[in-house]
């Protein structure tokens, strides 16, 4: 599919100073990570809630372990995509321009740092490292498809359960990634918004604090979401067909 961009949009990204982006479950999905239940239907009969919260994970620990072992597995299988490459390569090039470039993602699968994107701030924390559900010390439990545990490991220091390091139902944002979050939509030039559906905050309010501040937001998502109608520019396509196309446009203008 080809992609037109006009010539001011182009000239405005190639003169920001500084370029925010939020990335959501969709630019995961491209890579083939489900949403949040696996295609399959395994765990459709259960709610959110019994699966990523503490209240879930106390009542069925083992369960909700098993979980996300099955999440790690679809993780370990699947590859960043020419969305989350192309996030590298204008993260690399704004640096080299003296710009200042913001990734911020709800995603918990690491493919971003994968790909190769650096000081990622991760809203929801990640499905890769593990904590002491107890005294909070972090465990260095690595899955593998051989040795996918059925039960929560149990800290070395106070015996109590191990938990994935991610932001369940009831808990607050990381403090600090938050702050930077919010910083960066208050004083970038550009925000985008790439494969969110925007309904779950306070990660949602940020292309709209961007806006209010003065920053171009632009989406990118195939489906409207709940904040396209504010978009300054919307891109009604994948992610990975949409930024390789628009950042060779970008260099093109730009040589």
């Amino acid at each position: 599919m080809s992609y037109i961009f006009s010539d001011n949009l182009l000239q405005t990204l190639i003169e920001a100073r500084s370029i925010a982006v939020l990335t959501g479950a969709g630019i995961s999905a491209e890579s083939g990570v489900a949403t949040f239940r696996d295609p399959n239907g395994l765990w459709a009969k259960f709610r959110p809630e019994e699966l990523a919260s503490m209240d879930g994970f106390l009542k069925n620990p083992n369960r909700v372990w098993e979980w996300y072992e099955a999440r790690r597995d679809v993780i370990d299988r699947v590859q960043p995509n020419a969305g989350h490459t192309t996030l590298v390569q204008m993260q690399d090039w704004c640096e080299q321009q003296g710009k200042r470039f913001t990734l911020i993602t709800q995603n918990v699968d690491r493919l971003h740092q994968q790909a190769g994107s650096r000081d990622v701030i991760e809203l929801h924390g990640n499905i890769i490292e593990n904590y002491c559900s107890r005294c909070t010390k972090p465990h260095d439990y690595r899955h593998s498809a051989e040795t996918a545990a059925k039960e929560p490991p149990r800290c070395t220091y106070c015996g109590g359960m191990i938990r994935p390091a991610v932001v369940w139902f009831g808990e607050m944002l990381p403090p600090l990634a938050l702050e930077a979050a919010q910083e960066a939509a208050r004083t970038c030039t550009i925000f985008f918004s790439i494969g969110t559906s925007a309904e779950v905050y306070p990660a949602a309010g940020l292309p709209i604090e961007a806006k209010r501040a003065g920053a171009l937001f632009i989406e990118v998502n195939p489906n409207e979401t709940a904040i396209t109608r504010f978009a300054d520019v919307s891109i009604s396509a994948p992610s990975g067909e949409a930024l390789p196309a628009l950042f060779a446009a970008m260099m093109a203008k730009s040589a």
